[in-house]
């Protein structure tokens, strides 16, 4: 059983895209005890070396992405509010009405919005757009507000972590999951030697990836994410993506690769052997680390291995236990798959 405790505490740290200070330190702390060599590059990357039993022929690297989405300061308005812009990809819809914190010292706000009280007919039926949306902390006035705020502060979703029923609601699932996969395999006894390379920046453009399989060199990689499931009475056939509790999702391609084809076999003989159940995404969209990584030096051969996961880039995600312990059990044993050949 994967350490929840543990993914209560990476998912409720906050770390936008360019500020994961904060969980690169959770998971420094968690990981120096069983590491064999660690290493923080000039982005912020953490790139671990983990002795196995065995030298294998070839470099194994297994990343996730440290960051998550959210918003940074832009502007402070004479009004005591906050004006604001996107760190990663964000629907109009997700930030509306939304609780928030603000800078290092999680100064609450909440994302104002115009009561239905009082708006047009034509009105209500609009989504806001980003730009025209403020956050209020309840100041007095510009000069209140500077006291608290500076511009450049990140901003992040504030929203509990729960884990009910088998099922994990929270925010930043999107990877802070794949973070507990990487360091759950770090604190375990490896048949062979492997690279782990815990990333920022994914959600603007997938930068750390790149310096970090830049530096390793890998031969092979495996990516663990979390993945849009989209498994609602909205969305038909191919539309769902993966569904949540359909256990872990073995992409084929999407925006930014197309896997290899044979680490994909591996992927599902090792969810075979393994006895947990295993799905692909029926779309072709997103992408995540591997869009890096794959294309790196001379060429990495790549697979990705993600968690079912509704409302991504949300206030809020959910995952299924279950999913999660496939995820977990896929991505060791296809590891040893790869590198015992």
């Amino acid at each position: 059983m994967l350490d929840y405790e543990l993914l209560k505490k990476l998912c409720t740290a906050d770390g936008i895209s360019g500020d994961e200070e904060r969980v690169r330190n959770i998971i420094i702390e968690e990981i120096t005890p069983y590491a064999d060599k660690i290493t923080v590059d000039n982005m912020g990357n953490v790139l671990v070396f983990k002795k196995g039993k065995q030298t294998p022929k070839q470099k194994l690297l297994i990343s996730a992405h440290m960051d998550e989405v959210g918003f940074i300061v832009t502007d402070i308005l004479d009004n005591g509010c906050i004006k604001f812009a996107s760190v990663g990809g964000i629907n109009d819809s997700a930030a509306f009405a939304k609780q928030v914190k603000i800078g290092k010292n999680g100064l609450s706000g909440v994302v104002n919005a115009q009561p239905i009280h009082v708006l047009k007919a034509d009105e209500r039926k609009k989504n806001p757009k980003i730009d025209s949306l403020q956050i209020d902390i309840g100041a007095k006035d510009k000069e209140d507000a500077k006291k608290y705020v500076s511009l450049g502060d990140s901003i992040v979703f504030d929203a509990p972590y729960e884990n009910k029923n088998g099922r994990i609601i929270s925010k930043a699932i999107d990877d802070r999951f794949g973070c507990l996969v990487l360091i759950e395999m770090i604190k375990t006894e490896l048949l062979y030697d492997m690279y782990f390379s815990f990333v920022v920046q994914e959600e603007i453009g997938l930068r750390g990836a790149k310096a970090a399989a830049f530096t390793i060199a890998p031969d092979s990689a495996i990516v663990v994410e979390a993945t849009t499931a989209a498994d609602l009475p909205s969305a038909e056939n191919e539309k769902k993506v993966c569904c949540v509790g359909g256990g872990a999702v073995v992409s084929l391609m999407d925006r930014a690769t197309i896997y290899d084809k044979q680490y994909c076999r591996l992927a599902f003989e090792a969810a075979e052997e393994q006895g947990v159940k295993v799905q692909t995404k029926t779309m072709i969209a997103g992408g995540n680390d591997a869009g890096a990584i794959h294309s790196s030096r001379g060429g990495v051969r790549t697979v990705a291995v993600s968690v079912p996961c509704r409302y991504l880039h949300a206030s809020s995600s959910l995952i299924a236990v279950e999913d999660a312990e496939a995820v977990y059990a896929v991505v060791k044993a296809t590891a040893e798959k790869i590198l015992s050949r």
